[in-house]
């Protein structure tokens, strides 16, 4: 059974009317889509489609929860997700997915496999920075990058991430930072791919981005 198996939706055999389906993402469906920054997951998924003989209307309504580290402190942030996703959906010639509402999909295909819909949904939905609320820190790691803001770029820099290692030794066990891509168009069957950072850029991204910290 692959990976994805369990997100076909049989199109093909839906009759006129309205269809329900739902699904669960949870740690592995981001671990199966390589994604490093969402450490744990508990998201609950209706799909929803209204078929009129000729269009297949898909109505995602998305809720639950992913675990995230702050970039401020490192500790656990629990980000709620609430969101959803509306698209159309008809056979035809070939692939198109040059539209944004409507998706056209070749006649032979029997399924559509929504995997990488519920993925971007999802990740669309979460903010670029994953942040507490102020005030909601941990503060022995507040402190040290309050101490450490004004010269985080320059040679001291070193000295001030052996420093977060001793606070709290999770950052060394931390994934590779993503960088974002900006404006992204959901995937509609290709995997997203995520290059890999050593150390060294971890430890740089660090560094670098300490002085837009916020407090």
């Amino acid at each position: 059974m692959g990976k994805f198996t369990a997100f076909k939706l049989p199109l093909k055999s839906l009759t006129k009317g309205t269809h329900s389906f739902d699904y669960h993402l949870d740690k592995q469906f981001f671990a199966n889509m390589e994604n490093t920054d969402v450490r744990d997951a508990d998201i609950n998924v209706r799909l929803t489609v209204d078929y009129n003989g000729d269009v297949y209307a898909l109505t995602f309504v998305v809720s639950g929860e992913v675990l995230l580290l702050c970039d401020r402190c490192l500790d656990d942030l629990h980000m709620p997700i609430d969101t959803r996703y509306e698209i159309t959906v008809k056979y035809g010639d070939d692939y198109n997915d040059d539209s944004d509402t409507l998706l056209e999909i070749p006649d032979s295909d029997n399924f559509l496999n929504v995997a990488y819909m519920l993925y971007d949904t999802v990740v669309l939905a979460i903010p670029i920075k994953h942040v507490h609320p102020m005030g909601k820190c941990n503060r022995q790691m507040s402190a040290i990058l309050k101490k450490h803001r004004a010269g985080a770029s320059d040679p001291d820099a070193d000295e001030f991430l052996e420093e977060i290692d001793a606070a709290d030794p999770r950052r060394r066990d931390r994934p590779a930072l993503g960088c974002p891509e900006g404006a992204r168009k959901r995937s509609r069957g290709v995997g997203a791919e995520q290059a890999p950072h050593g150390k060294a850029e971890e430890r740089l991204a660090i560094a670098t981005s300490i002085a837009d910290i916020k407090y």
